[in-house]
C-alpha cells in the first residue's frame, strides 16, 4: 500500500540511487511528490536534446506489493471475453492480481501522480549560462510525464541540470534530481566516439535483484558518449503482468525504469530508444494484426512508448551525427510493415516506403566515414529454421524481396555496418552475396540468452550463445586512420570478442 508521509522523515539509502539526487519532503503529506523514475536524457545532437521526467507517489518501486497470480497466458484467456470492468483499474486486470488488488498495489509498482516539474540546465561550471523553464504540469493522460525539448545548445559541451518536482506552483518543492550530458560535436570535429547498444531486457530475468541488470552498471563505468537500446524494452506479451489494458503496459514500463543500474546510467548517459514486437504490441506483431490482448490495442502500444521514452517526433526514424567519423541511423520496424504473411514482393515492406526513401536520401547525403545502421531486427542472420510460422525479419523467406534489395544497397555504402536487436546471442555474421557485416547485440543478461536453432552457422564470423552482454562501438583514428571497433561484453563488462574494421577510402 502507499505510506503518506506526515512529516520529515529519514528513509534508507535503497531509496536513493544517485550520489547528486536530492530529496526533500514538505511538511504537508498532500505536498509530497517523487521523482522514482528518474530522468531520460534523449535524443542528443549537436544542438539539442529532449529530457524526460515523471512525477510518482513513492520514493521507489513497492517492493513488497501483492504479487502477480498468473504465470501462464492461457490462465487468463479462460475466463472468456474481455470487458473493461474486468480490464481496467479495480477490476483485477483480467484477474492476474487478487479481487479488489489494484495495480498500484502489486509488487514493484511505481504508480504515477499529479503535479509540476521544472528544468534547470546549464553549461557545467558556468552559472551564467544557466536557463529555467516554468513550472509545467505533468500530462495524467500521458502516465505523468513531461517531455522537455532543448535547443540552441552547444556543440561538444557539457550540460548539468536539475528537475524538481512539487505539487503544485505554490508549494515548495517536494523532489529534486540532478543530471548530466554532453552534445555531439560538430559535424567536422575529430575525436573519438563510443556508444553501446543493448536489446532484450526483461524485468523478469534481471541479474542483478532490485538493482536490475549488471549490463547498465557495467556500461555507466565505460562512459560511453551515449547509449542505444534497440528494442524489448519491456515485453507486453509475457507472464506475470501480461499487458491486457493500457495501465498494465504502463505498468511494465514504470517498474522497470525505477530500477536502480538503469536510473544511474540514464541519469548521466544521453540514449535513444528502438521499439520491436514485444514493446510495440504482441510477438512478430504489424499496425493490422488481429490478436487478443484484452482491451489493449497496438495503436495503445504506439502511444504508450512515445511516453515513456524521450523521442523527436512519432515516425521513429531518425539520424544522428557525431562527429566527422560518425553518424547513426535509426529504424522503425513495426509501424509501417505489411502483414508479415502476405505474398512476398514489390509491393510488400517491412520499413514503409516513406522510411525507405528516407534512409536512401539521408544516407547520399552524408559524408561522415563510418555510417552505422542500427535495427531492431537482423538482416544477416541466420535466423531459426523455418518453421512456417516464423516470418517477421528480412532473413526469413517471407522478406526476400525487400531484404536482397536492401542488402544490396547497404553493400554500395563505403564503411556501413549494420547492428540489430532481437536476437538473443552474440554474434557477427557476413552475408555471403553482398558481403556486408552484422553485428548483433545480444540480449541483457545470460539468463535471457538462448542458442540459434540452426545448425548452420557458417555466415558466423563470431557466435555465443547462452551469454548475456552487450555492444560496444568505438570510433577513433589510428595513426590517423579512422577505425571503428566493435567489442562484445558480457554482463560484467568483459570483453568476449573484439572485431575492428579499418576505414576503406
Amino acid at each position: 500500500m502507499f505510506y503518506r508521509l506526515k512529516k520529515r522523515v529519514t528513509l534508507p539509502l535503497s531509496y536513493f540511487f544517485l550520489l547528486t539526487a536530492t530529496v526533500a519532503y514538505s511538511q504537508s503529506s498532500d505536498e509530497t511528490v517523487f521523482l522514482a523514475n528518474g530522468i531520460k536524457i534523449g535524443e542528443v545532437s549537436s544542438d539539442s536534446a529532449i529530457i524526460w521526467s515523471r512525477i510518482t507517489q513513492r520514493a521507489g518501486p513497492l517492493k513488497d506489493g501483492v504479487a502477480f497470480q498468473v504465470t501462464k497466458r492461457s490462465e487468463i484467456t479462460k475466463f472468456g471475453a474481455y470487458t473493461d470492468e474486468q480490464l481496467g483499474p479495480g477490476g483485477g486486470y483480467g484477474r492476474q492480481l487478487p479481487v479488489g488488488v489494484h495495480l498500484g498495489d502489486a509488487a514493484y509498482a511505481v504508480p504515477g501522480t499529479s503535479g509540476v516539474v521544472r528544468l534547470s540546465y546549464q553549461e557545467t561550471g558556468s552559472k551564467r549560462s544557466k536557463k529555467m523553464t516554468d513550472w509545467l504540469p505533468v500530462d495524467k493522460k500521458q502516465d505523468f510525464t513531461r517531455h522537455f525539448s532543448l535547443h540552441g545548445l552547444k556543440p561538444g559541451t557539457h550540460y548539468s541540470l536539475t528537475i524538481e518536482a512539487s505539487k503544485s506552483k505554490s508549494t515548495k518543492p517536494s523532489a529534486s534530481l540532478n543530471g548530466s550530458f554532453t552534445t555531439a560535436p560538430r559535424k567536422q570535429k575529430v575525436q573519438p566516439i563510443t556508444f553501446a547498444v543493448t536489446t532484450c531486457s526483461l524485468f523478469e530475468t534481471r541479474d542483478a535483484g532490485d538493482d536490475g541488470h549488471h549490463i547498465y552498471q557495467s556500461m555507466q563505468r565505460m562512459k560511453p558518449d551515449f547509449f542505444v537500446h534497440a528494442g524489448d524494452i519491456v515485453y507486453y506479451d509475457l507472464v506475470p503482468a501480461y499487458a491486457t489494458h493500457i495501465d498494465l503496459a504502463r505498468f511494465k514500463w514504470n517498474r522497470m525504469f525505477a530500477l536502480t543500474n538503469l536510473r544511474n546510467l540514464l541519469t548521466e548517459v544521453p540514449s535513444y530508444w528502438m521499439k520491436d514486437d514485444h514493446d510495440s504490441w504482441d510477438n512478430d506483431c504489424w499496425p493490422t494484426m488481429q490478436n487478443e490482448m484484452g482491451v489493449f490495442t497496438y495503436d495503445q502500444g504506439k502511444q504508450v512508448f512515445d511516453e515513456q521514452v524521450p523521442m523527436s517526433d512519432n515516425r521513429h526514424f531518425r539520424t544522428f551525427r557525431w562527429g566527422k567519423d560518425l553518424q547513426v541511423w535509426m529504424v522503425e520496424v513495426r509501424d509501417h510493415r505489411s502483414p508479415n504473411f502476405d505474398p512476398d514482393g514489390p509491393d510488400k515492406s517491412l520499413w514503409g516506403t516513406e522510411q525507405m526513401a528516407w534512409f536512401k536520401k539521408t544516407v547520399e547525403a552524408s559524408d561522415a566515414t563510418f555510417k552505422i545502421l542500427i535495427s531492431p531486427t537482423p538482416i544477416v542472420g541466420p535466423d531459426h529454421l523455418w518453421k512456417g510460422d516464423m516470418n517477421d525479419n528480412h532473413v526469413d523467406p517471407g522478406w526476400t524481396h525487400e531484404g536482397d534489395r536492401l542488402r544490396e544497397y547497404i553493400s554500395q555504402q563505403k564503411n556501413m555496418y549494420y547492428i540489430c536487436g532481437d536476437r538473443h546471442w552474440q554474434y557477427v555474421s557476413q552475408d555471403p552475396k553482398t558481403g556486408i557485416i552484422e553485428y548483433a547485440a545480444g540480449s541483457s543478461t545470460d539468463h535471457h540468452a538462448t542458442p540459434l536453432a540452426n545448425p548452420d552457422t557458417s555466415r558466423h564470423l563470431y557466435y555465443k550463445p547462452h551469454v548475456g552482454g552487450f555492444l560496444s562501438v568505438t570510433i577513433d583514428r589510428l595513426q590517423g586512420t579512422p577505425v571503428a571497433t566493435f567489442r562484445h561484453h558480457g554482463v560484467k563488462g568483459d570483453i568476449y570478442n573484439e572485431d575492428v574494421r579499418k576505414s576503406m577510402d
